[in-house]
C-alpha cells in the first residue's frame, strides 16, 4: 500500500453519493456539487493549467483550482486535472504530471456517483496519457508508464504500467 494511514481498496475510500431521479448521475447530480458559476471559473482555469507554456502559471492556476501543489510540480501541457472536484488533488513536491494526463476525482456512474482523493507523492512520475482514478495514491518515487490506467493505489518506487495498471519488472 503506498500509504499505511490510507489503507484498504480505493473503493473502500470512495464516498459514494445517489443519483437523484431517473437520468444517470451527471444529468441528475452535477449541479448540486458545484454551481455552474464554479464550474466555469474551474473550466477556465482547467484550460490555462492544460494551455500556457509555463510551469509556475499551470502550478498558479492549479492552486487557484484548490488543488495542493507543492514546490517543483511538474505539470505536463494538455494534462488535465478534475474539473468537478480539483480540491481533492494532491501534487507533492518534484512530481510529474506527464502530457494529457488524466487526473479524475469523480467518477458518474447510472446510479451514483463517486468522489475521492487523489495523491500524486513526491517525485512519482506519471507518463504521457495515463488516466488515474479517484481515490488513488501514487508513491513517493513511483512511475506510472505512459497509456496507463490507475484504478489502485501505486505504492513508493514502484513501476506500473498497463490497463489496469500493475507492477512491472526493471531489466537489467
Amino acid at each position: 500500500m503506498a500509504d499505511e494511514s490510507r489503507a484498504g481498496r480505493r473503493h473502500d475510500r470512495l464516498e459514494r453519493r445517489p443519483a437523484d431521479g431517473p437520468r444517470n448521475s451527471m444529468w441528475a447530480s452535477w449541479n448540486r456539487e458545484k454551481s455552474l458559476p464554479r464550474l466555469v471559473y474551474n473550466y477556465l482555469l482547467v484550460v490555462v493549467a492544460r494551455l500556457v507554456p509555463s510551469l509556475r502559471l499551470r502550478s498558479w492556476a492549479l492552486r487557484r483550482l484548490g488543488a495542493t501543489v507543492g514546490d517543483g510540480v511538474g505539470w505536463g501541457l494538455e494534462a488535465t486535472p478534475d474539473v468537478f472536484f480539483p480540491e481533492r488533488l494532491t501534487l507533492e513536491d518534484d512530481c510529474i504530471v506527464g502530457y494529457d494526463a488524466v487526473l479524475l476525482c469523480h467518477e458518474y456512474l447510472q446510479d451514483e456517483y463517486r468522489v475521492g482523493e487523489i495523491v500524486v507523492g513526491e517525485r512519482a512520475m506519471i507518463g504521457a496519457n495515463a488516466t488515474v482514478l479517484p481515490g488513488v495514491e501514487i508513491g513517493a518515487g513511483a512511475q506510472v508508464a505512459a497509456n496507463s490506467l490507475v484504478t489502485a493505489d501505486v505504492p513508493s518506487e514502484t513501476t506500473v504500467a498497463g490497463v489496469p495498471a500493475e507492477p512491472v519488472e526493471h531489466e537489467g
